[in-house]
């Protein structure tokens, strides 16, 4: 080898490390992002995670902010890269069954071992500056490109509901990794079919309509000063995650001072907690009073899935998004997870009901309760969606999505909106 090639040898290997040592870097930040939110990342702990010390890491991220973007960057590439696989296919259907394919091939190598997670994106919101303009601008192509896989929309209307398919099939995919582990890998490609089939033709049953009615939640009166402070608080971990919604923040938010917070709370951890609380309590109501009502059990189902949307969608909410549990100690994350899955369970025991009485299809309980749980979950980001048209209808525009499939236009016919 002759003197120039030596030096380009080297400087290929050199290159080679670098992009090996930054890969490992973003692997664990992704890790820690995912365990303690982006806020709470830093770089001691991602060090210790590479077996580096902190000023290793500094030399590839100068700042822990600029270290959090390039997690983020990565995460929306890798979705990009899933996403342009998909759009290959020829039809709708194919498409969404080769993106959700990609989603569980990918979580099944994870499970091995094979390969590491990327960062969850929940914390992309608290992001500051021109960083965040352009992680956001990322994000909205992501969503373009999933819409897209219903094909150009002809009028507006069907742009409205492949934005709302296209919600709720990416909120479904990062929903998947918080109840996979329940199962072993090898039931990964059952779990997919599984998915799919309550993708594709919905949990109704073919001769069910929508005509839901909205459940009276309101007769638990809460006391009003702790439910608008509840509420804000709310909004603002929604938005800007557990970690970017200090108390400073809510307290302006609502025109107090700190110590006003403290009167109502004893600790950040107490106001999160709280927050859960309201939302899980008012998602058990809903099910409640279904339970007590006429009607089929798909009927009954259809109205808890209205009335909670219903609930996201007005300034009654949101509910709590479940993106805020990384902030939370593990004890307390647990117990949250813990009530979380009781009220899955007890959709998976409407959903076996309706599907002994006939209101509901033959499809799997426990994967159809989990799709909705994504479903009421993720609706808070749609809030400026359904703005733009009547609640009733972006209530079953989104609802329709899991109620009849991802391919069932039947709401956008006349009538299909009356409650």
């Amino acid at each position: 080898m002759n003197a120039p090639e030596a030096i380009r040898g080297g400087a290929e290997q050199g290159t080679k490390r670098f992009q090996a040592k930054r890969d490992a870097i973003l692997a664990a930040a992704a890790e820690a992002i995912n365990q303690q939110s982006a806020k709470g990342m830093t770089f001691a702990d991602v060090a210790r995670r590479v077996g580096l010390n902190t000023t290793s890491v500094t030399y590839y991220f100068r700042r822990k902010e600029d270290l959090a973007a390039a997690c983020f960057e990565q995460t929306l590439e890798r979705l990009e890269a899933m996403l342009d696989a998909a759009h290959e296919e020829t039809t709708p259907e194919a498409r969404v069954a080769r993106y959700l394919a990609s989603n569980m091939e990918r979580l099944a190598r994870i499970r091995r071992g094979e390969e590491q997670d990327f960062a969850i994106l929940s914390d992309l919101r608290a992001m500051e500056g021109p960083v965040k303009h352009e992680l956001l601008a990322g994000w909205r192509n992501v969503f373009r490109k999933t819409r897209a896989l219903w094909g150009p929309a002809e009028n507006r209307a069907e742009t409205d509901l492949h934005g709302a398919r296209a919600h709720v099939l990416l909120e479904n995919t990062f929903w998947l990794p918080a109840w996979l582990v329940r199962y072993e890998i090898d039931e990964y490609p059952r779990l997919e079919a599984r998915m799919m089939e309550v993708l594709r033709h919905g949990i109704a049953a073919p001769d069910q309509e929508w005509q839901p009615e909205l459940l009276d939640l309101e007769s638990a009166e809460p006391e009003p000063g702790r439910e608008a402070f509840l509420l804000a608080a709310t909004r603002l971990i929604n938005e800007l995650g557990y970690r970017g919604a200090s108390v400073q923040k809510i307290a302006s938010e609502l025109n107090v001072t700190k110590g006003s917070f403290y009167h109502h709370l004893d600790a950040k951890d107490d106001l999160v907690i709280a927050c859960y609380k309201r939302s899980f309590d008012i998602l058990a109501d809903a099910q409640r009073l279904a339970e007590l009502a006429a009607g089929s059990q798909w009927h009954r189902l259809a109205s808890v899935i209205a009335t909670l949307l219903d609930v996201q969608f007005s300034e009654r909410g949101p509910l709590l998004r479940t993106t805020a549990l990384s902030g939370l100690p593990p004890h307390v994350r647990s117990t949250m997870i813990d009530r979380s899955n009781r009220i899955a369970r007890r959709f998976a025991g409407m959903i076996s009901d309706g599907i002994a009485e006939g209101s509901i299809r033959p499809i799997d309980p426990l994967v159809a309760s989990q799709g909705l749980m994504a479903l009421q979950n993720a609706a808070f980001d749609m809030r400026k969606w359904a703005s733009t048209m009547p609640r009733e209808r972006a209530v079953a525009f989104y609802a329709s999505t899991l109620a009849f499939g991802l391919f069932d236009d039947r709401v956008l016919t006349e009538g299909a909106v009356s409650t």
